[in-house]
């Protein structure tokens, strides 16, 4: 059975972030999409924007040194403009590692994700690893 086109998005999406294509995540996003990040630490918020979005993921490299895995495991689509990513997030930063879960739940209209809303396995660890 073909792979539903919002889950080809997604699945886009997730190998052009590994790749560090951030040009080819742009013709992904609508001009007005927005990321958002839970937690109480600097990475988190709401961000508006290709130029943002990319700028954070650009700081999500430089603060993890390259060591950044992300590993997508599944995604699930609705047929309605919604599709979630669960993943592995994997990265080393100041001595610390974090290995957990997490997904990505995306609202997409058209051809385009117009909004990410990140979730995290869990938000202490999260926060503590960002801090």
């Amino acid at each position: 059975m073909a792979e539903h086109p919002h889950a080809q998005l997604v699945r886009k999406g997730y190998e052009a972030f590994t790749r560090g294509d951030m040009d080819t995540l742009r013709t992904l996003m609508s001009a007005d999409c927005t990321h958002h990040v839970p937690g109480s630490h600097p990475l988190s918020g709401d961000f508006k924007g290709q130029d943002a979005i990319i700028g954070m993921y650009g700081r999500l490299a430089e603060e993890t040194g390259g060591t950044l895995d992300v590993g997508m495991e599944h995604i699930l689509v609705d047929g309605r403009g919604h599709a979630v990513a669960v993943h592995r997030f994997r990265a080393e930063r100041q001595g610390r590692r974090i290995d957990e879960a997490g997904c990505i739940v995306f609202r997409i209209v058209g051809d385009k994700i117009t909004d990410l809303d990140e979730c995290v396995e869990d938000i202490d660890t999260a926060n503590e690893f960002w801090s």
